[in-house]
């Protein structure tokens, strides 16, 4: 299964292969700033878990969202369901991208 489902951001974009390029890139670009917070682990990093939740939900990285939404509701938030989940969308992206291009 698919970290990514890229039938719904495709749908989404109006099958519009340059935003799906766009969008892509910028996330894949974001998730680099996100892991190395997510190494830092600040001891309130829920407002960071929030911000990939919603970016993961808005190109259908639903398992990302989930892991967390599962960490933003923990009093102490486990984020390796959240780093392991977010590495998988990064390599999902990465070999969409190389089939694609």
């Amino acid at each position: 299964m698919s970290a990514v489902d890229f039938t719904y951001l495709e749908t989404f974009v109006a099958h519009d292969p340059g935003i799906v390029r766009e969008v892509l890139a910028l996330f894949s670009d974001q998730a680099r700033s996100w892991s190395e917070k997510l190494d830092g682990a600040p001891a309130d990093c829920r407002d960071l878990l929030h911000t990939i939740k919603g970016a993961a939900r808005g190109v259908g990285a639903n398992a990302l969202g989930d892991a967390c939404a599962v960490a933003e509701a923990q009093a102490t938030p486990d984020l390796s369901p959240v780093r392991a989940a977010l590495d998988a969308v990064v390599a999902d992206i990465a070999a969409y991208q190389s089939v694609k291009a």
